[in-house]
């Protein structure tokens, strides 16, 4: 599962904490918007996509709430536009979102480490628990329908990303 992450940028005092919303519910949500278009008709990569982005904003909700919780202060920012409105073929969005995943992790693990050392066994607790595990196991997801389109040699042959599409992603044509 993914993830949407937001920054915590101060960690102590409790009431005052500043976010910078990630923008992956965003990026997934343009591939997957992508993928169901005529001209593209990858319907198993849309969903993939489609079911990423409600999840990170699942997650992005359950953070803020947590924040609530305790106490916080929400300040969103701005979420950037996705760099690319277009893509090759799967194998790039794919590519793209492992990406997106492995950096979200980092920035996770940053924010756990900080918790740790300001003795936050809450905040550690929540990370460990909604969110760190379910990040290696996206990353592992990600990569290995990476590996098999590569395998496929799916960027030169359309049939391969079909098939990928209809049996691996379930895509219905």
């Amino acid at each position: 599962m993914t993830v949407l992450l937001i920054y915590l940028f101060i960690i102590m005092p409790a009431p005052k904490l500043h976010f910078s919303p990630d923008f992956s519910v965003a990026n997934n949500l343009n591939s997957a918007f992508y993928f169901s278009r005529d001209d593209v008709a990858l319907p198993g990569f849309a969903h993939f996509f489609k079911e990423n982005s409600d999840e990170e904003r699942e997650h992005a909700e359950k953070q803020l709430s947590f924040q609530n919780k305790r106490g916080g202060r929400i300040l969103l920012q701005d979420i950037k536009k996705p760099e690319r409105d277009e893509w090759g073929n799967g194998l790039e969005a794919m590519q793209c979102a492992l990406q997106l995943e492995k950096n979200v992790n980092q920035a996770l693990l940053d924010l756990h480490k900080i918790a740790s050392d300001k003795v936050d066994p809450h905040l550690c607790d929540f990370l460990e628990t909604h969110y760190l595990n379910e990040q290696v196991e996206a990353i592992k997801k990600l990569g290995d329908h990476i590996t098999n389109l590569t395998k496929m040699d799916a960027v030169k042959n359309k049939m391969a990303e079909y098939l990928f599409d209809k049996h691996t992603l379930g895509g219905q044509s």
